[in-house]
């Protein structure tokens, strides 16, 4: 399979979700099915089957981290220079609007739109790849045509 670009800060940050998930989550699901158990006829135990579908979230989120943490390629943004790709905080002007945006071109795992970590396989990421500051760039988003201009590309 192919690698799963990544940054540091968002390996780490999936690193710690599956900690959490095995050290706390896990071991706290076990103690919820065994009580639920003790208090009888499994198949009217609402507790039991709550605690068990959990528990079936709880192991497959565990199994989809694994998976993306063994197939990711962590890429040190402050490492890379020129025009924009993976890593890269690029704040745009919308040319309607005037409004600025600052976004860093991230991995999948790790995109948060509120957090401006944009996905690297989003419209305006793809419009953005390659292009240096003082270009323009039009992006066909789901709200319509928008017109960006790089304003500053910098690699943190």
């Amino acid at each position: 399979m192919d690698k799963i670009p990544m940054t540091r800060a968002g390996h780490a940050a999936l690193e710690a979700e599956l900690k959490h998930l095995k050290s706390e989550e896990r071991p706290a699901i076990i103690r919820a099915i065994a009580e639920a158990r003790e208090h009888g006829d499994l198949s009217e135990n609402a507790e039991y089957h709550s605690a068990r579908e959990k528990q079936s979230f709880i192991e497959g989120r565990i199994k989809e981290l694994e998976g993306v943490l063994g197939l990711a390629e962590v890429i040190d943004p402050a490492t890379l220079s020129g025009a924009v790709k993976f890593g890269a905080t690029v704040t745009l002007v919308d040319e309607d609007t005037d409004e600025e945006k600052t976004w860093q071109i991230v991995g999948e795992y790790e995109a948060d739109v509120e957090k401006g970590l944009l996905n690297i396989k989003s419209p305006i990421a793809r419009a953005l790849i390659g292009k240096e500051a003082g270009d323009s760039v039009e992006v066909r988003t789901p709200g319509g045509e928008k017109s960006y201009e790089i304003l500053s590309i910098q690699y943190v």
